[in-house]
C-alpha cells in the first residue's frame, strides 16, 4: 500500500527519518510494513502506524482521511490526463485549499507532492489516534524539542541564518546568492576596494574576503597579530643590521690593526709648542702614550713603528721636551733626539740648595721664596732616608739630598713635587753603594758624615782628578793628631755658605775666626753640621776612595794644576807662587 500523501513511484520509506520519511528521487515509496520490491509486510513494534492499521492494509487509508483523499483523487486524475494528451499542469495551482506535503528529501526536479513557496505541514496533525492525544511528550519544558526535518531545523544560537526558500531547480534563471560569504557582507566597512577585486568569481579575492571575516569572527586578533608581527620583523632587522656594522667595524679595526698603516700626521706640526715630561723608565708605548695624550702624534702605533725604524730611537732619555702639536711620529722623534728640543731642569754638580729654590720659582713662574718656604715647611714629607741628621744646627736638611741631575719640571706643576723627585733620585744613587759601611771604615760615624765631606769635596776640588787628593786633605786633617790644622779644616768654601756668596777673597784668616757659626770651619774643629752643597757621583766616590797621602794643603793653580802640600811652609810657598802669577797675568 502507498504511504499517506505520496502516490505510485515513490521512493521507500527509510528509518532514518520516522516521522516524515523521504521522498526520494522519484517520490516512490512502499507502502508501510512492506519491502520495497513487493517482500511481505514487516511489522516495526515502535511505529504507531503499523499498530494502528493492522488487519487494514487493503483499506484505502486516504478514505478515512478527506484532506488527503482528496489530494490522492488530484493525484489519479493528473495521472490520467497525462496518459490520454492532457496537457500537464500543477494540480496545487487550482486548488488553493489543498494543503501541500513538505519535501525534506532530494529534489529531483519531479516533485509534484508540495507546490513552490507553500509552507509544509504535518500531515498527521488531523489524524485521530496516531498519537495519543491525551499525552504530549514534547510539551514539557524539560523534554527535548521534536525533531524536524532537515530544512526546518534552526541553527545554532549565534550562527542562526536567514532560511532560504526552496529553489526551484527547474528554473533556467540563475539564483540570486545569499550567504554572506558570497555576497561580500561581512567585508569591514569602508575598505577600498583593491585592484585585483573586481572579478567576484576570483578564486583570490574570495579567499582575501574569506580570511578578512574570519579576522573579525576572530574580534580583530589577526590585525593584532599582524602588527605585532611587523614590530618584531623590524626590531630583528634593527638587530641584524647592528650586529652586521657591529661585527664590520670590529673586523674593520682588526684588519687596521694587523695590516693597514697606524694613524699618523703628517708634517712638523703645528706652531703651538707643548711642554712634555718623558719620566725615567718610559720605553716605546709609554712614551708614545704621553706624547698622544699631549695631542703631539696621532696614534702610539705610528710612534713605535718611526721609533723602530730610526736608528737612534731608542736612545730616548727621561726629561722635558719642547715639541710641536700633531707632528708626524718621525718628525717627533727627531726633534727628542736634538738636544735643542730638551727643555730640562738642570741641577748641576755642587749646586747649594738655595740657588736649586730660586730655579724653582724662576721655572714654575711663582713668587721668589716660595719653594724654600715649602722646602722648610714640608722637609720631612718629601722622602728623606732614616739616617738624615735632625740636628738643630743643620741650616737645611734637604742640603745633599737635591741630587743634581737633569728633571722634568714642566709648567704648571708643584714645587713640592719637584723636591720630592730630587730627594726620590738621591736616596736611589746612595743607595747604589753603601754608604753606611764605607763612613765606618774612613772613621766617620754616619752615612750623613760621608755626605758631609762628599760635598766638600765637590766644592774644593772644583776638578774631578783632583777629587781623591783633595778627599785625603780632608782626612788628614780630621785625624786626631794634626799638628798643622789642630783638627780644624780651614776651607773657605764653608764661609762662602754660610755668607751665600761664592768668592776666593774670604777675608783674612783672623777676621774669619770670629765668625760664630756651626758651620765655620776656621772655628770649629771637625765636619760642619750639614753638607754645603749637593755632590755628584765623582764627589762621593772620591769621598769614599781618597788617594793615600800626606797632604795638609793644597792651593788650585789653574784648571789642570793643583798643588799638594805637607807641611804649612810648604803650603805658603805654593800659595804666593800662585798669588806672584796670578798678578804678573
Amino acid at each position: 500500500m502507498t504511504e499517506y500523501g505520496r502516490g505510485p513511484g515513490s521512493e521507500p520509506w527509510h528509518p532514518e527519518d520516522p516521522l516524515y520519511g523521504d521522498q526520494g528521487w522519484g517520490g516512490r515509496q512502499a507502502a508501510h510494513g512492506q519491502g520495497q520490491y513487493g517482500d511481505q509486510q514487516q511489522s516495526y513494534q515502535q511505529d504507531p502506524y503499523a499498530q494502528q492499521y493492522q488487519g487494514h492494509q487493503q483499506q484505502e487509508p486516504y478514505a478515512q482521511h478527506p484532506q488527503y483523499g482528496q489530494q490522492h483523487q488530484q493525484y489519479d486524475q493528473q495521472q490520467n490526463h497525462q496518459q490520454y494528451g492532457a496537457p500537464q499542469h500543477d494540480p496545487y495551482a487550482q486548488q488553493p485549499g489543498a494543503q501541500p506535503q513538505y519535501n525534506g528529501g532530494w529534489d529531483t526536479g519531479q516533485q509534484s507532492a508540495m507546490a513552490y513557496g507553500a509552507e509544509p505541514q504535518d500531515p498527521y496533525a488531523q489524524h485521530p489516534g496516531a498519537y495519543d492525544t491525551g499525552q504530549d511528550h514534547y510539551g514539557t519544558p524539560e523534554a527535548y524539542p521534536p525533531p524536524q526535518p532537515p530544512g526546518r531545523r534552526e541553527a545554532a544560537p549565534g550562527q542562526q541564518q536567514s532560511r532560504q526558500e526552496p529553489a526551484d531547480w527547474g528554473a533556467d534563471e540563475p539564483q540570486e546568492e545569499t550567504h554572506p560569504f558570497f555576497t561580500g557582507a561581512d567585508a569591514p566597512a569602508g575598505r577600498e576596494p583593491r585592484d585585483d577585486d573586481d572579478d567576484p568569481d576570483d578564486d583570490g579575492s574570495r579567499s582575501s574576503r574569506r580570511d578578512r571575516g574570519s579576522d573579525e569572527r576572530r574580534g580583530g586578533k589577526g590585525k593584532k597579530k599582524k602588527s605585532r608581527s611587523g614590530v618584531a620583523c623590524l626590531v630583528v632587522s634593527v638587530v641584524l643590521v647592528g650586529g652586521l656594522g657591529g661585527v664590520s667595524y670590529v673586523g674593520y679595526t682588526f684588519w687596521q690593526k694587523q695590516f693597514g698603516a697606524p694613524a699618523d700626521y703628517t708634517g712638523s706640526g703645528t706652531g703651538e709648542q707643548v711642554e712634555v715630561e718623558i719620566p725615567e723608565g718610559a720605553f716605546g708605548y709609554d712614551i708614545a702614550n704621553i706624547l698622544r695624550k699631549k695631542g703631539v702624534i696621532k696614534s702610539s702605533d705610528a710612534f713605535v713603528a718611526a721609533q723602530n725604524d730610526n736608528p737612534k730611537g731608542k736612545s730616548l732619555q727621561a726629561g722635558v721636551y719642547l715639541l710641536k702639536k700633531e707632528m708626524s711620529a718621525a718628525s717627533a722623534i727627531s726633534l727628542m733626539l736634538d738636544p735643542k728640543s730638551q727643555n730640562p731642569f738642570v741641577i748641576p754638580e755642587g749646586t747649594r740648595n738655595a740657588t736649586v729654590y730660586e730655579m724653582i720659582d724662576k721655572r714654575l713662574e711663582l713668587k721668589k721664596g716660595t719653594t724654600a718656604d715649602i722646602a722648610k715647611t714640608k722637609a720631612e714629607s718629601l722622602g728623606l732616608p732614616d739616617w738624615a741628621d735632625d740636628n738643630p744646627d743643620v741650616k737645611d736638611p734637604l742640603e745633599g739630598f737635591l741630587y743634581p741631575a737633569a728633571y722634568p719640571v714642566a709648567k704648571g706643576s708643584k714645587p713640592e713635587d719637584a723636591l720630592k723627585r730630587m730627594v726620590t733620585r738621591a736616596n736611589k744613587e746612595y743607595g747604589k753603594v753603601d754608604l753606611e759601611a764605607s763612613a765606618k771604615k774612613l772613621g766617620l760615624k754616619t752615612p750623613w758624615e760621608l755626605v758631609t765631606v762628599a760635598s766638600l769635596v765637590q766644592v774644593e776640588g772644583k776638578y774631578k782628578h783632583d777629587f781623591d787628593k783633595v778627599a785625603r786633605v780632608v782626612y788628614n786633617r780630621l785625624k786626631p793628631g794634626n799638628m798643622e790644622t789642630v783638627g780644624r779644616l780651614e776651607f773657605d768654601s764653608t764661609v762662602n755658605y754660610i755668607k751665600n756668596e761664592s768668592t776666593l777673597d774670604v777675608g783674612a784668616v783672623d777676621d774669619l775666626r770670629k765668625i760664630d757659626d756651626p758651620y765655620n770651619t776656621y772655628k770649629i774643629i771637625g765636619l760642619p753640621s750639614g753638607p754645603i752643597s749637593n755632590p755628584g757621583a765623582d764627589a762621593l766616590h772620591s769621598a769614599m776612595n781618597p788617594t793615600p797621602g800626606p797632604w795638609y794643603y793644597f792651593v788650585s793653580i789653574n784648571e789642570d794644576k793643583t798643588v799638594f802640600a805637607e807641611t804649612n811652609e810648604e803650603h805658603e810657598r805654593n800659595r804666593r807662587e800662585y798669588e806672584d802669577g796670578k798678578a804678573g797675568q
